[in-house]
């Protein structure tokens, strides 16, 4: 898929605001994301910025460890995952035309199949039936 739109941090932005929206208000995952931001969206949100930054824009803003942030998650569970897919999707959607929207999603896909892969598989156990 060749892009002929170039993202903007506009877009970013957006799409990160829309989707942590949606976050705050989902009873599955608003409790996990409260725990660990612990009230300071403001301070999340712009990690998250740069974090989409620098996928999309490869902007190499983002500094930090993703797989070490979501190892240390009290209550993670391995649906949450598709949930939050379901979500970001979902602001994909509303806010992006198709192509742009395909692009956001894959990255999206490709990122939660790693942290899951990350945080949740163990060799000498059976994955879990939901991760399929």
């Amino acid at each position: 898929m060749t892009q002929t739109v170039p993202i903007s941090e506009e877009q970013v932005r957006q799409l990160v605001d829309s989707f942590y929206g949606k976050i705050r208000a989902d009873a599955d995952l608003e409790p996990i994301f409260e725990r660990v931001v612990a009230g300071d969206w403001e301070t999340h949100l712009a990690k998250m910025y740069d974090f989409w930054s620098s996928v999309m824009l490869t902007t190499g803003r983002y500094k930090g460890n993703p797989v070490a942030v979501h190892q240390r998650i009290e209550g993670l569970e391995i649906g949450f995952f598709d949930r939050w897919l379901d979500l970001f999707g979902e602001s994909c959607d509303e806010l992006l035309d198709e192509e742009t929207a395909g692009l956001f999603w894959l990255k999206a896909v490709r990122i939660a199949e790693s942290l899951k892969l990350a945080v949740f598989y163990r060799p000498d156990r059976r994955w879990p039936e939901s991760a399929a």
